[in-house]
């Protein structure tokens, strides 16, 4: 399977034509441009930058282009810091179209979901997400087998069913 760079990861975001998804397994992402923000949330100081970030332009683009751009968060209980602070961002990814679930962890494995993070863009290229023991990302692989692209397919069915909207989820 080839390797994507962090850019030709970040350029199919750029270039899908209808549907974009995400499904996000890891309770904890060591991203350095996120640490900043991370520390603030913790601290209980504001952070204007956050609403400004490069990501949520890209969103408003895509989806005011008409495109759907789709994550499931599947997220222990109780949270870690890490998915607080993401759940404090959701509604800033959800102006900007993007239309988060949450499913807990116990449900997940239950339902067969996979152990790891992917992308699918268009429903015909799969991205399969490598992280290191510390949560760092590493290169990513891009899968067109069509066999394997569909069961991930059927996965994100699966995960989207069952997981709970957002403004649900954050009310309960």
């Amino acid at each position: 399977m080839p390797l994507l760079a962090p850019a030709e990861f970040g350029a199919l975001w750029d270039t899908f034509q209808h549907t974009a998804f995400k499904f996000e397994f890891r309770d904890r992402y060591d991203v350095p441009s996120e640490h900043e923000s991370l520390r603030k949330f913790l601290a209980g100081q504001p952070d204007p930058e956050r609403a400004t970030r490069p990501w949520l332009a890209k969103m408003r683009g895509s989806t005011g282009e008409g495109k759907r751009v789709e994550r499931v968060r599947v997220v222990s209980e109780p949270h870690s810091d890490y998915v607080r602070w993401l759940l404090a961002g959701t509604p800033l990814n959800a102006a900007a179209g993007e239309d988060i679930r949450y499913l807990a962890r116990p449900r997940a494995v239950d339902l067969g979901l996979p152990d790891r993070d992917f992308a699918l863009f268009d429903s015909a290229r799969l991205v399969l997400l490598n992280f290191d023991a510390d949560d760092r990302p590493l290169q990513h692989e891009l899968v067109t087998d069509p066999e394997v692209v569909l069961q991930h397919c059927q996965w994100r069915d699966v995960a989207w069913h069952y997981a709970t909207p957002y403004e649900q989820y954050a009310g309960g």
